[in-house]
């Protein structure tokens, strides 16, 4: 048997083509000495050297690129059963695949691998016809409204679910004529492009009251990375798996190459946080870090922080050191900081052994021409090209002497897959763009697509984990990293983090900063991390919220802003020191305390401070003028109402219960110049209403002024980012500012980020805005919760 196919290719095609192979794939196989290797060596072990059915050859050529390297003595046996046509249809290879790679290289018992495998099992065409009905039935509303758009892949799956071991070409002639059948022949309409929508399916809610948590929480609760596998399986076979719509696919390393990756690693975790610095991290990426960052700590390993520099254009200093920062202020301590732009010369050594190998081609469609042949599954006319003239061409885009958007590099994938991103997506463009680190060193930029996978092998990432929005991407990406023999990382996506009454689109983001609806990236009303820390919520609060969410493939709801503040909430009030300010002051003239006279009473930082306890009080003044909230005074009372009103007491807290004696109005008749009252100062009177209130620290000076700054949520809306015209969302009364409010000396000594309970107004942080001269304040969260504790 030849082990060098490179010198014998014309008789390793012959014998490919004998056994039904395609000619594209036949020649695409040489140029991989390792599938060539294993498929000689399987063509063999069958004894079809003389050819064989065009079926029994693609299943036979799928065993010998995708059997489980850890059970390659059973190979033979499987080889056995596919050539006498007990295993004839994919369905049964895969079973058979999964079933090798849990046993290994133990015994086999023959009667546990043909029931897994379904050996024997004929699924007739009236079971099939049946199977097809009641699909058909369930689905009937759906197909009839949808017609010829069904999504057929869909149909497949649910008989799949009846009928595993039928045959695939039967099922697919019946689901064909059931459909005309259903439908008639198709017609014009049928045949148009369906109109995109921004999202397949509306987001839903969740719900604002949910259960209560089980007593007994699961281990995924008490620690959600134990759905992760330990670097040492990833030993698998590059099959598919179904998750969600379709198909995806699993790493496949052989046992060398994993020993090498594990002897590089020492058996550790090691993860990538990988953001492009072109913006500032949103609650989303919060999520991703304590997915990155958090799986390599709980397993004693190791996390990079990445900076995926590929695109020069949008990506700048400011943002960059941003990401750092608050990486950190997060609480996660990179393992190393990493560029992708550290291995250019790297990725530009792999791109040409990618052309020589046949694997990628200098292409010079436009991007419209592009689109086009993708919609229409073609070739590009480039596509076939010699190697020569690739690696030619290529040499001359790296060296400038191609205009920018006249030549791409694109691999050459699979055209025809039901997997729009095996499209032969581009793996290199012309940029003449200074990069930020890497200078003017290059003119050519690597693509995520090309760069993200090989970036993850060199550095030993074990588990690639990412948003589900890359789902479809796993394709491309183990694609690559197989036909360049290159270490594959455990890929695993999650749901992303998603928001009601905010847009965390970049994009979307980027707008509002730019066109100035917001007042910067670190504007506290929008979801990016710097906006958040500035309104005063911690990074603590975050992480626990997004621990609680855990780490699902779910992607249908959105996460109620509520559940974040109940968390903001929870901390708040056991570290926010308490304090009163009054935001819309009246003044109050105690008229039986002479002026002049100022009584020091001590007030509670904290609930249950005690009052030997002087460090957990604070000293607010009691003189004849005081204010309160505007808000707390009526004219006219009523029974249901605990302010003050003319002739009615109220408590001022910490202080005296006080009686309104008299009313100072202005020239309109309505608007409350001052409000006359007394006290009792032996605290007799028992009010029911109890009020915030500021005095003169001594007669005829304000009380200190601060600045206030109330916000509300950004949009209107739940979800803006699916409206049309979104920026119509936002919310008029999001941000009110309160210019000269009075708040307890007290406060005089606050410093940037210190957090307060306003008491009944809510808690606060001191604002970067804040001078010597007026202290500001934002509001972080108000007092009410509308979120449950079972939703925590």
């Amino acid at each position: 048997m030849p082990t060098n196919p490179a010198g014998n290719s014309n008789n390793a095609v012959e014998l490919f083509l004998k056994i039904g192979l395609d000619e594209k794939v036949a020649h695409n196989t040489i140029a991989n000495n390792k599938v060539t290797n294993n498929l000689l060596a399987v063509i063999h072990e069958a004894g079809v050297t003389n050819g064989c059915d065009r079926t029994t050859g693609n299943l036979l050529y799928t065993v010998a690129t995708k059997f489980p390297a850890n059970a390659l003595v059973h190979r033979l046996t499987l080889v056995g059963y596919v050539v006498s046509s007990k295993i004839k249809t994919p369905a049964q290879l895969e079973a058979a695949f999964t079933f090798f790679a849990s046993v290994g290289p133990e015994d086999l018992n023959l009667s546990d691998f043909e029931l897994a495998c379904g050996v024997g099992i004929e699924v007739s065409n009236e079971e099939i016809e049946r199977s097809v009905g009641e699909v058909f039935e369930e689905l009937r509303a759906t197909i009839l409204e949808q017609r010829y758009k069904t999504n057929v892949g869909d149909l497949f799956r649910r008989v799949r679910e009846r009928q595993p071991w039928a045959d695939p070409k039967i099922v697919k002639q019946v689901v064909d004529t059931k459909l005309r059948e259903l439908l008639g022949e198709r017609t014009a309409a049928d045949d148009e492009k369906p109109v995109k929508k921004k999202k397949e399916k509306p987001a839903k809610v969740e719900e604002k009251v949910l259960a209560a948590a089980p007593a007994q929480p699961s281990e995924e609760e008490l620690n959600p990375f134990s759905i992760f596998p330990p670097p040492e399986e990833n030993l698998k076979v590059l099959t598919e798996v179904f998750f969600s719509d379709g198909s995806i696919l699993r790493a496949c390393n052989t046992r060398e190459i994993l020993n090498k990756h594990l002897k590089e690693t020492v058996g550790k975790v090691r993860t990538r946080f990988p953001p492009e610095p072109n913006g500032y991290l949103h609650i989303g990426h919060a999520k991703a870090m304590f997915v990155d960052f958090g799986l390599a700590k709980d397993r004693g390993g190791h996390c990079y922080l990445r900076y995926d520099d590929t695109n020069p254009e949008a990506e700048k200093k400011e943002y960059i050191d941003h990401i750092e920062e608050i990486v950190r202020w997060m609480g996660w301590e990179p393992f190393k900081i990493t560029y992708t732009s550290d291995y250019f010369q790297e990725l530009y050594e792999l791109a040409v052994e990618l052309i020589r190998r046949g694997h990628a081609y200098v292409d010079h469609q436009t991007s419209d021409e592009v689109k086009e042949y993708r919609e229409k599954k073609m070739n590009s006319p480039w596509r076939d090209r010699p190697v020569e003239e690739s690696l030619k061409l290529f040499e001359e885009m790296r060296r400038g002497m191609i205009e920018e958007g006249k030549a791409t590099l694109r691999m050459k994938q699979d055209m025809q897959s039901d997997n729009c991103n095996m499209y032969d997506l581009i793996a290199y463009r012309i940029k003449f763009t200074p990069h930020p680190k890497a200078g003017d060193k290059w003119c050519i930029y690597p693509s995520y697509d090309y760069a993200h996978c090989i970036v993850d092998s060199l550095e030993n990432v074990t588990h690639s984990l990412c948003t589900l929005e890359f789902e479809t991407r796993r394709a491309s990406y183990y694609w690559l990293l197989h036909v360049l023999g290159l270490y594959m990382p455990y890929v695993w996506e999650y749901s992303r983090l998603n928001m009601t009454n905010t847009v965390m689109s970049k994009r979307k983001l980027n707008c509002l900063v730019t066109e100035k609806y917001v007042d910067g990236w670190d504007d506290p009303r929008l979801m990016t991390l710097a906006g958040l820390r500035r309104r005063g919520v911690s990074a603590t609060a975050i992480n626990t919220f997004v621990r609680g969410i855990g780490i699902t493939r779910s992607d249908s709801s959105l996460i109620r802003l509520d559940r974040l503040e109940y968390h903001i909430r929870e901390e708040l009030n056991k570290t926010a020191a308490r304090a009163m300010v009054v935001l819309h002051p009246v003044k109050v003239v105690i008229t039986n305390l002479e002026a002049g006279k100022v009584i020091e009473l001590d007030a509670k930082k904290w609930p249950d401070a005690q009052t030997d306890d002087t460090s957990a009080l604070y000293k607010v003044p009691f003189s004849n003028v005081v204010y309160i909230e505007r808000s707390d005074f009526r004219i006219k009372d009523s029974k249901d109402y605990y302010g003050l009103a003319p002739g009615k007491s109220v408590l001022l807290r910490y202080g005296f219960p006080i009686r309104c004696t008299d009313v100072i109005v202005g020239d309109d008749n309505e608007t409350i110049i001052e409000i006359r009252a007394e006290y009792d100062p032996e605290k007799k009177t028992k009010p029911k209403g109890v009020l915030h209130w500021v005095g003169e620290p001594s007669p005829g000076v304000n009380p200190l002024k601060v600045e206030v700054r109330l916000f509300e949520r950004l949009f209107l809306s739940e979800n803006p980012a699916e409206l049309d015209n979104w920026l119509d969302d936002l919310n008029p009364n999001t941000k009110v500012v309160i210019p000269e409010a009075y708040a307890v000396s007290s406060l005089q000594s606050a410093v940037l980020s210190d957090r307060f309970q306003f008491e009944r107004l809510g808690y606060f942080a001191v604002d970067k805005d804040s001078t010597q001269e007026k202290l500001v304040f934002n509001r972080t969260v108000t007092l009410r919760d509308s979120y449950t504790k079972g939703g925590k």
